[in-house]
């Protein structure tokens, strides 16, 4: 089993240097060892079942053609069809895009979803696409990967830099070529073109009940609650509003350009009015702290909703917060979740509090199949059932085996594909 032996010999310093590839290979061979399952298992879920790299070529404004590359992964599908985001991003990669595939795959399985994890990308800077040429590269890149997904294989939904006019694209193209109205293809689309109700803020909402439980088992209530949240853009703003109505304050937010900080609590309904499509709003302030300076200012609930990699060794020990829940996708290394657990800061993991949004999205398809839909407030009760139950799972699983968080959600997250590949023969 090669990356067994490889990160076995992977010192602590050395892991903060790995990619999220193999850093989410390490978290899912310690959980599948600490469950006690054989070999074979580790070696088929470390990598996707399938990736396809496709290149797009796109009629530009300007009458030029410019071909774009892009990537789809399958992670497993012995539970069900994969599903997951489509991010149209100047960085992605194949590793990122397998990575991020095994995590929906996670996801799913901690909130007892029929599917397995799937995720797309586009390289690309969609800031300078105009409305037309974006369109057509979402169309392009549904032709390319047409062959292998679908409401039974695999399904599509937004991510980082796309939305629910994009979805909207991508299901008129599949449905163009596949000759009838297929609006299960993909999630996150309008509510006029059978999106659902709750879409857009389910991430977020998702990682407000995470919240919401984590204070509990803290003995911490929510009511003047001091709450940081890096990162403003759709997760983020949407958390600390939501935060604010639970009776938080909130006291710390940043953007890509910097921090806003105040210990009296900031007027998080002004700088939403404020803020420009992109999510940024601290340009229009002086004296701003940097998003390193944010993350160690003193709250009781640390939420980091921007990028990967911000709490590491190298500033876990500077972090002044009894709970840290991670609305972003690998916002804390390896050894920096090492430094906070043994400080005793209670972490809410990435797979778990980041398991709202495909949570919706499995109502959504679940509404094109049926064709009725629910209001909101259905919705809404409905995730946070699922919330709340895959929650009390992961805690009981830490408690029962005496493992952090990280290593409870994983564990419970490659349940469902290890026994329904075994039932299928597959191991």
């Amino acid at each position: 089993m090669g990356n067994i032996e490889i990160t076995n010999s992977v010192g602590d310093n050395e892991i903060e240097t790995l990619n999220l590839l193999t850093s989410t290979q390490i978290v899912i061979h310690d959980a599948l060892t600490r469950m006690g399952i054989r070999k074979e298992a580790f070696e088929l879920l470390k990598e996707p079942l399938r990736i396809l790299e496709v290149r797009i070529p796109v009629r530009m404004d300007d009458g030029s053609v410019k071909t774009f590359s892009g990537y789809r992964a399958q992670h497993n599908d012995s539970v069900g069809p994969t599903i997951g985001g489509v991010r149209f991003h100047p960085k992605v990669n194949e590793d990122e895009v397998k990575a991020l595939s095994m995590w929906m795959s996670l996801k799913c399985g901690i909130a007892d979803l029929p599917f397995g994890g799937g995720k797309g990308g586009i390289i690309c800077n969609p800031r300078t696409l105009s409305f037309g040429e974006l369109e057509r590269l979402s169309r392009g890149y549904v032709r390319s990967i047409s062959q292998i997904v679908g409401p039974t294989k695999d399904i599509p939904a937004p991510d980082m830099y796309t939305n629910s006019q994009i979805m909207a694209w991508m299901m008129d193209e599949y449905s163009c070529l596949r000759k009838f109205d297929s609006p299960g293809f993909i999630t996150g689309k309008p509510l006029i073109l059978g999106g659902s109700e709750g879409r857009e803020e389910a991430g977020a909402l998702g990682a407000a009940i995470c919240i919401e439980e984590a204070a509990k088992i803290q003995g911490l209530s929510l009511k003047g609650a001091r709450v940081i949240v890096q990162g403003f853009g759709n997760a983020g703003s949407y958390i600390a509003k939501f935060m604010g109505q639970a009776g938080a304050i909130i006291v710390g937010i940043s953007d890509v350009y910097g921090a806003l900080y105040d210990p009296d609590g900031l007027n998080i309904e002004y700088l939403l009015s404020r803020r420009d499509s992109f999510g940024t709003v601290t340009s229009l302030f002086e004296g701003t702290l940097t998003n390193e300076e944010l993350l160690e200012q003193e709250c009781d609930i640390l939420v980091p909703a921007a990028v990967s990699n911000q709490i590491t060794s190298k500033n876990a020990c500077n972090i002044r917060a009894k709970i840290v829940v991670e609305a972003a996708n690998g916002p804390t290394t390896i050894e920096g979740t090492r430094i906070l657990s043994d400080r005793g800061i209670l972490i809410v993991p990435d797979v778990l509090a980041g398991s709202g949004g495909v949570t919706v999205s499995y109502f959504e398809w679940v509404q094109n199949k049926q064709g009725y839909y629910w209001d909101d407030k259905e919705v809404e009760k409905k995730l946070r059932e699922k919330m709340v139950r895959a929650f009390h799972q992961v805690y009981e699983t830490s408690k029962i085996s005496s493992v952090n968080l990280r290593i409870a959600a994983y564990m419970v997250g490659v349940r469902k594909m290890v026994e329904a590949s075994e039932y299928r023969g597959w191991i």
